[in-house]
């Protein structure tokens, strides 16, 4: 296992993650299944309550079902909607990423859970352990299908809380002014810096706001917000554009 895993973002810049060790990633997944083992059997007991009217018999055929569709559930809509993270990644400092860098999708969090079993095939964790110590980025069997990778997260430079690009309108949209002269490719750029940039060591974040942020603010004569992190005016300015061109 390599102890760092590069990545050459569209912009030139070369981004270092450490994967995630192996013994990190059981404790997660061993406290993850717990929780989801809790919400199963939730699950199961609320569906128990029907046996009068269903049956025993098909209460136990969907309570199994449900069951083992809320375990599955509880890994795909954490990690598809929570920025790669469980409650077991969390507390292990452990985040999903795709490949490149960028935050996992709500796809590859299905596909790479999707192949979970076959990570425990023939005994308990002995295929995903190969895979991960004989892979350069420790990917499992999912993270493979999914092009996806396990990282330790590194604390940010600057703490804030991300906008979700896609939905409403930035609360700093009137700071970046019309956006008339903005070109598509420079959208790219500044969603992929935004995208990317809670993952980004403390100075590739600066360099990307000096070497990146500040030249297009500059060509565009969007000026800096008054004591505000200039993530801000990058989540305003992906969010303004893409509804105006119907990107998002």
């Amino acid at each position: 296992m390599n102890d760092q895993y590069l990545v050459l973002t569209p912009e030139k810049v070369v981004l270092s993650f450490r994967p995630c060790g192996l013994a990190t990633r059981i404790g997660a997944h061993l406290a993850d299944v717990m929780l989801a083992m809790i919400g199963a059997i939730a699950v199961a007991m609320a569906i128990g309550f029907m046996a009068p009217i269903m049956g025993e018999v098909a209460v136990a055929m969907v309570g199994s079902l449900l069951s083992s569709v809320a375990f599955l559930a509880y890994f795909v809509l954490f990690e598809g909607l929570w920025q790669g993270q469980t409650p077991g990644k969390r507390m292990a400092k452990a985040r999903v990423v795709m490949h490149d860098g960028t935050p996992v999708t709500f796809s590859a969090a299905l596909y790479r859970n999707l192949l979970r079993p076959a990570d425990f095939l023939p005994a308990f964790y002995l295929i995903g352990a190969l895979c991960i110590f004989t892979n350069p980025r420790s990917q499992r069997l999912g993270d493979l299908a999914a092009g996806t990778v396990v990282i330790a997260e590194r604390p940010a430079a600057m703490g804030y809380v991300p906008a979700p690009h896609h939905v409403g309108v930035h609360k700093f949209e009137s700071t970046v002014g019309d956006l008339r002269r903005m070109s598509l490719e420079e959208y790219h750029a500044i969603k992929r810096l935004v995208d990317r940039f809670m993952s980004l060591p403390p100075e590739t974040q600066t360099w990307s706001v000096q070497n990146i942020w500040a030249p297009f603010a500059e060509r565009h004569g969007i000026e800096p917000a008054l004591n505000t992190h200039p993530i801000y005016q990058m989540e305003a300015v992906v969010m303004k554009f893409g509804r105006m061109h119907n990107l998002v």
